[in-house]
């Protein structure tokens, strides 16, 4: 951890993001208890900073990140509900009736923008736990950030049709597939969170050109800090991210790298 400690210091020294380089809106980061001590609010916020992210949607399974990240900077940081007390939910929260009870205490306590990231895959999409969230999300006007298959994003909008669903990893599914289910579902966002195979060696591939000019409005780009590790490189994945957006045209690369985060979660056009 003093190691991962002093990484972060050192990536800290990066000199500050140009004005011509494009701000990021990181649309999947996590905060998990195990990152507290070797990455503080402080410094995570600086690594956010100093990677030139605009916003960040965070979660974590205890969801005390996300508030303790909200504290050092609210104007950055913009918080969403996991269904999962523990990592060890994950595949097991479907059929815990308890999930119910832990989500409507916090949407009472505290302000989200988002449930998730949850795993949800087929047919538990359509069990009882799952619908009850898919309803207090409509309730409280929250997109949801649905680590999912194709199957369940589908039920996910038969349960409720006007949905605002940002599904995690999607860069993971064959450009032909996501095309698909864009042209059907007008309120389906991808987040391309650690997935680089549509630019190796930073070259953008053929195929994801075409599907970002199709949806320049549908994209948005993501970390995903799911172990402390992660933390450090926020800065580095950044400029990454900026160097595939860059063989775009520019207003696709805008989209893309933070309009269409902004546009999803309905930020003021004042504070754009």
């Amino acid at each position: 951890m003093r190691t991962l400690f002093c990484l972060a210091f050192a990536l800290l020294g990066v000199g500050a993001v140009g004005a011509a380089e494009l701000p990021i809106f990181d649309a999947h980061v996590h905060y998990s208890q195990d990152a507290w001590e070797s990455v503080p609010p402080k410094i995570a916020i600086d690594l956010l900073r100093k990677a030139g992210i605009r916003r960040a949607l965070v979660s974590n399974s205890k969801d005390a990140g996300n508030q303790m990240l909200i504290a050092e900077a609210p104007d950055l940081i913009l918080s969403s509900l996991r269904p999962y007390r523990a990592r060890g939910e994950i595949s097991t929260w479907v059929r815990n009736e308890t999930v119910i009870r832990h989500l409507e205490e916090r949407l009472a306590k505290y302000r989200y923008v988002a449930i998730g990231e949850y795993h949800l895959y087929g047919a538990d999409a359509d069990l009882p736990v799952p619908r009850r969230m898919i309803e207090l999300a409509k309730q409280h006007e929250l997109v949801l950030h649905s680590h999912s298959d194709a199957d369940a994003i589908e039920r996910e909008f038969r349960q409720w049709p006007a949905a605002r669903i940002l599904r995690a990893h999607s860069g993971f599914d064959a450009p032909a597939r996501i095309r698909e289910m864009l042209r059907k579902y007008p309120n389906l966002w991808c987040d391309l969170a650690f997935r680089t195979d549509h630019a190796p060696g930073g070259q953008l591939d053929a195929d994801w050109r075409a599907l970002f000019t199709e949806f320049p409005d549908r994209f948005t780009v993501g970390t995903d800090t799911f172990t402390p590790e992660r933390w450090p490189y926020i800065v580095e994945h950044a400029k990454y991210s900026r160097q595939w957006l860059a063989q775009l045209p520019a207003p696709i690369a805008e989209r893309i790298a933070w309009r269409d985060g902004e546009t999803l979660f309905n930020i003021p056009q004042a504070e754009r």
